[in-house]
């Protein structure tokens, strides 16, 4: 078992939060001296406070920033399918 704890701001990890659950993509936003901001993709309008002390089942991997430019434009694709490579919006 993992805590919370571990996890480093601007990263993100791909993690089992229970034994049986699917494997989510979370990125950390911000860290306080207690808690942790996650954002969620397996729900795109997810986040939550996580305390630094609450226990994740495993974290599989931290992505490298190649892995995260790879997911990210394939998950603007998914979601903005119109937007034109190139636009920030």
């Amino acid at each position: 078992m993992y805590s919370y704890d571990l996890l480093e701001k601007g990263c993100y990890y791909l993690v089992k939060e229970k034994m049986d659950a699917n494997i989510t993509l979370i990125k950390v936003g911000l860290i306080t001296d207690h808690c942790l901001f996650i954002h969620r993709y397996d729900n795109p309008e997810a986040t939550s406070w996580n305390l630094k002390t609450d226990m994740l089942h495993e974290i599989v991997e931290c992505l490298s920033d190649d892995k995260v430019k790879e997911w990210e434009a394939q998950y603007k694709g998914l979601h903005f399918p119109f937007m034109e490579d190139g636009d920030d919006e």
